[in-house]
């Protein structure tokens, strides 16, 4: 996937600027009501699998899907990979909070040229000046699904970083503000782990998201084949 990433690093710095997204159970359930996320997902120029129910969902369809690719984890080789490379800026989340998880990407690759603010700017003028001033390779966007993509849908035209990568809420785990649950259990499914540490907040979004999108996907199944 970084290598894919950096190839469109390099195109969008020779004029052809690029947008990469990703899918887990939860954005494929929000688009199943919302045209406009649909039409953002397949305008992207990669989108990539975040999760283990996507992979499940493909296996149904006849399709293969060989792993997936959680922000929590890819983020430390993507800091790697950025290190002396990259220009990144990473927007999203509560005040400090994307910051803090700037700096422990930091704190790690001390050569990393990383900037960071908050998701809950008003005035955006200003903000995208500042985004722009930056001249960031790639400005990582996570504020959650749908509001993330319509974001970027919106304000595209007028960022100048080569890529624009939508990410969620990675920056919760990296600056420990949200803990992932049980090792073996967020590794075998993300979800269930979420589920498990937040089930207040989460509930709606696991058990009955999960359901509607299996529900999709054995309908589809079902459905002739042209």
């Amino acid at each position: 996937m970084l290598d894919r990433v950096a190839t469109l690093v390099e195109r969008g710095r020779a004029g052809s600027p690029a947008t990469v997204a990703y899918v887990n159970v939860h954005v494929l359930d929000v688009a199943g009501r919302d045209d406009a996320l649909v039409g953002f997902l397949n305008a992207a120029d990669l989108v990539y699998c975040d999760g283990a129910g996507v992979v499940l969902g493909a296996r149904l369809s006849g399709e293969n899907l060989t792993e997936r690719m959680t922000g929590a984890d890819w983020i430390w080789d993507f800091a790697a990979r950025a290190e002396g490379n990259w220009r990144v800026f990473w927007l999203g989340g509560e005040p400090g909070v994307t910051a803090e998880a700037a700096s422990r990407l930091r704190a790690k690759h001390p050569r990393l040229t990383i900037e960071a603010d908050h998701g809950f700017h008003t005035d955006l003028a200003p903000l995208i000046a500042r985004i722009n001033a930056f001249q960031p390779d790639i400005l990582l966007v996570g504020m959650g699904t749908p509001t993330q993509e319509a974001w970027v849908a919106r304000w595209r035209g007028a960022l100048d970083a080569p890529v624009v990568w939508v990410l969620g809420a990675t920056h919760d785990f990296v600056a420990g503000r949200v803990s992932r649950g049980p090792e073996w259990l967020h590794q075998r499914q993300e979800w269930l782990a979420r589920l498990w540490v937040d089930p207040k907040r989460l509930w709606r979004r696991y058990l009955l998201g999960n359901g509607r999108f299996f529900l999709r996907v054995l309908k589809a199944r079902r459905a002739p084949r042209p």
